[in-house]
């Protein structure tokens, strides 16, 4: 009975110990911009840390502030903050980081913590010249937002725009006819909810 229990108590004290390592594991040092919904100006950027674990995700800015958001349904990318509000993560950066669209917030989380990432070098510049940033307007399309998903697609089609693919999340990619920019449009109970650029033409590549 005692080497029984002396067994159960050193299992019990590697599960405490190995808990938090693994929690550790899922978190990393990363730089994020905040920006107030329909705003091009951050109002916060800086380091933060980016944690994900079992599918919610974590985020800790210097400044303090922190969000949290759930899993919510069977979309990958689909959550819920800590308010009960549906949040979005949205490709748009590439393997430079990730998009969460939030009720009234947007988080650019950026895995290089440079300070200087923006001013890497003159082909980052003018590749960021060629297509707006991730998450700006569509102007051609703004007028669709809330339209039914079905009706407006034709629309979508007449004015230049061609479908390129789908993913789980309810976003489909669209390029823009005139200019080849990448579009995303989110689609949420069968309604149009954002139409925006990515900001990179590798999202639009099958």
């Amino acid at each position: 009975m005692k080497s029984s229990n002396s067994f159960l108590a050193v299992a019990l004290a590697i599960a405490s110990v190995s808990f938090p390592i693994s929690v550790k594991a899922d978190t990393v040092n990363a730089r994020c911009d905040v920006f107030p919904k329909g705003e091009d100006r951050a109002t916060s950027s800086g380091p933060c840390t980016f944690s994900q674990r079992q599918g919610a995700v974590s985020i800790q800015l210097e400044n303090g502030n922190s969000y949290d958001l759930l899993p919510s349904g069977n979309r990958p990318g689909n959550y819920r903050d800590r308010n009960g509000d549906a949040a979005y993560r949205q490709s748009g950066l590439g393997d430079r980081g990730q998009i969460y669209r939030l009720a009234n917030e947007s988080i650019f989380v950026y895995w290089d913590t440079s300070a200087n990432r923006q001013n890497s070098g003159n082909r980052n510049r003018s590749a960021a010249r060629r297509q707006p940033e991730a998450g700006t307007t569509v102007s051609r399309l703004g007028d669709l937002v809330g339209a039914r998903a079905g009706q407006a697609e034709n629309t979508v089609k007449q004015r230049g725009y061609r479908w390129v693919k789908s993913d789980d999340s309810g976003y489909g990619y669209w390029l823009e006819g005139r200019t080849n920019y990448c579009v995303t449009i989110r689609t949420d109970q069968g309604r149009y909810q954002s139409i925006v650029y990515t900001g990179s033409p590798e999202d639009c590549k099958k």
